[in-house]
């Protein structure tokens, strides 16, 4: 990821070494380092992030880990700042927060969490890091000398992700060397993350105790890994006195049983039908059915119809949908895999009712209105789709998914420029400015637009080449 991700491993470095006690930080400062400053910064780490492989870009899984992520925000100190929960396709796990209150998960830490309270525990957390300030706190440090070994520390720690065993060797060499002096730094964070976590968790509506239960069960389970700790860890080094301490707060908490939502079943049992060979996951679902080993036996049975479609058993498959849909779950997710169903199979008629159906049913869910309008045009039926999406747009003009939609009903039209145009909307919105630059330009010469919108693109193209200045010092 260019220069960014260096900015990025030394944001997760930044949480390094953990421990001792919680200090009295003050007002955060943001000096030099100002919000604005947080957000340019962020932006330019998610342009790159967008552009990466293990970028998740799953509408489901990014709904609901947003609600979540905003549930707790809404309970936080300082709830007026903007968050963006993304996710990443990878099996470490591994969560993250960066400038300007964009927070990353890892799909495999999803996976590890055993309830919805436990994974809301470490969005609580990163939540904290952002609130705090923590980042800007770590550059505003620079002058101590603390920012070059945080940066050869970052290397290390991006190493990882592909060699843990060679990272192990690069980190220990860095923090014998002069990672002392990130030390207290890093204690006061995280220890000052976990409290406000803990208490977002609380004013949420979540069980505090969770966060203490998931780091504790992940440190006892990184004694199994030797060098092969996971990310989480590297980044989030936790010792039995900062477990004590979440425990020590979590008792003097009142004690509140919280059930999980099915949309967290769902989603966990969509991510775990998703690995491995798609044989092994319908045999892994099947055998829980069977042996009643399952904490919700709608999630189990979805999950099993999500591996069908993988081995592209679609009667079956049907079969196990009707199964679920008589046992009176509801979710919007189980409307949308009913439909993917169909379309998989190659049934676009009953799919696309299917879809109207669910969105007549859940009509705020936005990825039941991406599936139907990627359906339409599957079926060839451009107007259609990009009537459905031209009146999303009024509502949500700052979903990019949108725009991609509408700039390939333009293209299925034959209209270049209305194509183009809608593309760079979509890439502003991902603060990638230099492709939204381009696609302007593309629709400027493609010559088919008129006057009136021939004028609207140049005046945006002029617009968006003065944002893309360099920032002056």
């Amino acid at each position: 990821m260019k220069s960014a991700s260096l900015f990025l491993a030394l944001c997760l470095a930044s949480q390094q070494l953990a421990a001792s006690e919680l200090p009295d930080l003050g007002d955060v400062s943001q000096g030099a380092f100002s919000p604005r400053d947080e957000a340019r910064v962020g932006n330019e780490i998610m342009r790159d992030i967008y552009a990466e492989p293990a970028y998740y870009d799953d509408p489901e899984l990014t709904d609901y880990l947003n609600n979540l992520g905003y549930r707790l925000v809404a309970a936080s100190p300082e709830n007026r700042l903007a968050f963006q929960f993304f996710v990443l396709r990878d099996h470490t796990l591994n969560a993250f927060a960066l400038p300007g209150g964009f927070i990353g998960v890892h799909t495999g830490l999803i996976e590890a969490t055993q309830s919805e309270s436990e994974l809301a525990g470490v969005l609580g957390h990163e939540i904290a890091h952002v609130t705090q300030h923590h980042l800007a706190r770590m550059i505003e440090s620079r002058n101590q000398g603390i920012l070059p070994s945080l940066a050869a520390l970052a290397v290390a720690i991006l190493a990882a992700r592909s060699n843990p065993q060679a990272a192990s060797a690069a980190i220990a060499t860095v923090q014998a060397t002069s990672i002392q002096k990130q030390l207290n730094f890093s204690r006061a964070n995280e220890r000052e993350a976990d409290r406000i976590g803990m208490q977002i968790m609380r004013g949420a509506g979540f069980d505090p105790r969770a966060m203490a239960t998931f780091f504790e069960r992940l440190q006892k389970n990184s004694r199994l890994y030797e060098n092969n700790a996971p990310a989480y860890l590297l980044t989030h080094p936790l010792t039995s006195e900062r477990i004590a301490d979440m425990q020590n707060r979590a008792a003097s908490m009142p004690v509140k049983q919280v059930a999980d939502s099915l949309e967290f079943q769902l989603l966990r049992a969509k991510l775990l039908a998703g690995e491995g060979r798609p044989e092994e996951a319908v045999r892994r679902f099947t055998e829980a059915i069977r042996d009643t080993r399952y904490n919700s036996l709608a999630a189990e049975r979805y999950g099993l119809v999500v591996a069908l479609l993988r081995t592209r058993q679609f009667d079956r498959a049907e079969q196990e949908l009707d199964r679920l849909n008589q046992s009176g779950a509801s979710s919007p997710m189980i409307a949308m895999l009913g439909a993917r169903l169909r379309q998989e199979a190659g049934d676009l008629n009953t799919a696309l009712a299917r879809y109207q159906a669910g969105r007549a049913r859940f009509p705020g869910y936005r990825p039941l209105l991406y599936a139907d309008a990627n359906a339409l045009l599957q079926a060839g039926k451009a107007d259609a789709a990009l009537a459905l999406v031209t009146d999303h747009l009024a509502l949500y003009p700052d979903d990019y998914r949108l725009y991609q939609l509408q700039s390939r009903a333009y293209a299925m039209q034959g209209k270049d420029f209305l194509r183009h145009h809608a593309q760079a909307e979509a890439y502003v919105r991902q603060g990638n400015l230099d492709a939204a630059i381009e696609q302007l330009k593309l629709g400027l010469k493609s010559r088919d637009g008129d006057f009136y919108q021939m004028s609207i693109a140049e005046a945006r193209l002029k617009e968006l080449v003065a944002l893309n200045q360099p920032a002056k010092p």
